[in-house]
C-alpha cells in the first residue's frame, strides 16, 4: 500500500472519529469494531488495497505495539482511584495474578490435547492470550481519572498490571520449545523471571512515578513561574521507567503500570497537605495543575491513533486466519470456558452479577499481539509462527466484535439494577 494511501486512510478514519465524538459510546458497536470493518474491506478479503503479513513485518509490530501497549498502560494508571488501599486492589491483584495462572492453564490444555500443539507451545498460546488488554477495552475501563466504578476499576486495573504479569509465562513457553534459558531445574526463571521481574519492576515503576511527582511538586510550590511541559514529563516517565526496568531485565510493563499510579498517587497526597485536594476514603477531588491531570488528554489522543492503525493492520491480515478452525475453536473456549473459569474461581465471593460481567469482558487485543511478535523475533520456528498468528489473529478479532456488540446493552442493564 503506497504511504500516501496509508496517510489517506489512517486521515479519514481520525476525521471521522472526531466527526462522530462521544454520541457512538451509546450505540451496540465501538470504535474497534469500525476500524476492522474498515480494515477488511480495504484488505484481502475486500478491495485488496492493504495486505499484511504479521510474521514478515513482526519486527516493526513489535515496536508498534510495544509503544501502544506503554501508553495504554500509563493512562490506565494515571487514571486509578486514590488512595490506594489493600482492600480496593486486593481482587484486582488477584484476577491479574491468580485468574491469569488459571487461564494459562486451561488454555495450555486445551492447545495441548486438542489443537495438538508441542507443551511450550501450548503454554506460550495461554501467556498470549491470558491477558485482558489495555488498548481495545477502552470503553470497559475507567473513563477519567477518579472515577469509582468498581466493575471499572477491576478490568482497568487487572488490564494494567496482567499485561506484565503473563511475562514469566512467556519466557517459560519459549523456554520450554529451546528458544530462552530457564537455568538448572528452572531456577533461572522462577528466581529472576517471576519474582525479581514482578517484583523489580513494580518497585522501580513506583520510585520513578512517585520521583517525578515529588520534583514536579517542588518546582510548581518554590518557584511558581517555573513552565513545566506536562505532556513531555508524562512520556519521558514512561521511556525512563521502562528502560530502566529492562535494563535490570525486570518488566517493564509492570513499570509503566505502577509508575502511573505512584505519580498520581503522591501527586494528589502531596497537593492535599497543602490544600488543594482532599484525600477520603472514597477518593480524591481533582486537581488540575498535575501532571497526570495536564498530560491524560494527550496520552488518550495517543492510544486511539495507535488503537486506529494497528487495528487496520488486523484487517489487513484478516486472509491468514479465516479458514483456520482453530482460531475459532480457541477463541470460543477462552470466551465461553477459560476467562469465565478463571475469574469466578479467583473471586469467589461478592456479587454475582458483577463477578459474570467480570468474567465475560476480558477483552483480547493489542498486549496478545505484542506477546506473539516478541516471540516471532526470539526464533520461534516459522510453522508454528503461522499456527499462533492464525489463532491470535482470530481471538482478537472476534473479541473486537463479540465484546464490542455487547458492551453497551450488558453495561447499560447492570448499572440501571
Amino acid at each position: 500500500m503506497p504511504t500516501f494511501q496509508w496517510f489517506l486512510l489512517i486521515g479519514c478514519l481520525m476525521l471521522a472519529r472526531g466527526l462522530w465524538g462521544t454520541p457512538i459510546a451509546h450505540l451496540p458497536f465501538t470504535s474497534a469494531m469500525i476500524y476492522l470493518a474498515v480494515g477488511l474491506v480495504v484488505g484481502p478479503l475486500g478491495l485488496g488495497i492493504l495486505s499484511f503479513d504479521p510474521l514478515a513485518e513482526a519486527p516493526l509490530l513489535e515496536v508498534l505495539t510495544e509503544v501502544a501497549v506503554l501508553i495504554s498502560l500509563f493512562s490506565a494508571g494515571i487514571k486509578m482511584p486514590v488512595p490506594v488501599t489493600i482492600p480496593r486492589w486486593l481482587p484486582s491483584i488477584r484476577l491479574a495474578w491468580l485468574a491469569m495462572a488459571i487461564s494459562v492453564l486451561l488454555m495450555t490444555l486445551f492447545a495441548y490435547y486438542v489443537l495438538d500443539l508441542p507443551l511450550g507451545a501450548g503454554i506460550l498460546l495461554g501467556a498470549i492470550l491470558a491477558p485482558t488488554d489495555p488498548v481495545l477495552a477502552s470503553d470497559v475501563q475507567l473513563r477519567h481519572a477518579g472515577d469509582k466504578d468498581p466493575v471499572r476499576f477491576a478490568l482497568s486495573s487487572e488490564a494494567g498490571m496482567n499485561d506484565g504479569s503473563a511475562f514469566p509465562f512467556v519466557m517459560l513457553g519459549l523456554g520450554l520449545l529451546g528458544l530462552h534459558d530457564l537455568g538448572p531445574h528452572g531456577l533461572h526463571w522462577l528466581g529472576m523471571e517471576l519474582l525479581w521481574g514482578t517484583i523489580g519492576g513494580i518497585a522501580i515503576g513506583c520510585a520513578c512515578g512517585s520521583g517525578l511527582a515529588r520534583l514536579s511538586h517542588a518546582l510548581r510550590r518554590y518557584r511558581p513561574q517555573h513552565e513545566v511541559l506536562d505532556d513531555l514529563m508524562g512520556l519521558g516517565l514512561i521511556a525512563v521507567s521502562y528502560g530502566l526496568t529492562v535494563s535490570v531485565q525486570a518488566w517493564g510493563f509492570l513499570a509503566v503500570f505502577a509508575a502511573g499510579v505512584a505519580l498520581r498517587q503522591t501527586e494528589l497526597t502531596l497537593a492535599a497537605r497543602c490544600g488543594k485536594a482532599i484525600i477520603t476514603e472514597n477518593g480524591v477531588e481533582p486537581v488540575q495543575d498535575t501532571i497526570s491531570a495536564n498530560s491524560l488528554l494527550f496520552k488518550e489522543h495517543l492510544e486511539r491513533l495507535s488503537e486506529l492503525t494497528l487495528v487496520l493492520l488486523l484487517g489487513g491480515a484478516a486472509v491468514y486466519w479465516l479458514d483456520d478452525w482453530r482460531g475459532w475453536a480457541t477463541a470460543l473456549f477462552l470466551f465461553a470456558v477459560a476467562r469465565p473459569a478463571s475469574v469466578l474461581l479467583t473471586l469467589g465471593r461478592g456479587s454475582t452479577r458483577t463477578r459474570v460481567i467480570i468474567a465475560w469482558f476480558g477483552v483480547r487485543g493489542i498486549g496478545s499481539l505484542y506477546y506473539l511478535m516478541y516471540a516471532i523475533t526470539h526464533g520461534l520456528p516459522e510453522p508454528l509462527a503461522r499456527s499462533l498468528i492464525s489463532i491470535t489473529v482470530a481471538v482478537i478479532m472476534l473479541s473486537i466484535v463479540v465484546h464490542g456488540t455487547s458492551v453497551t446493552p450488558l453495561l447499560d442493564r447492570f448499572w440501571r439494577r
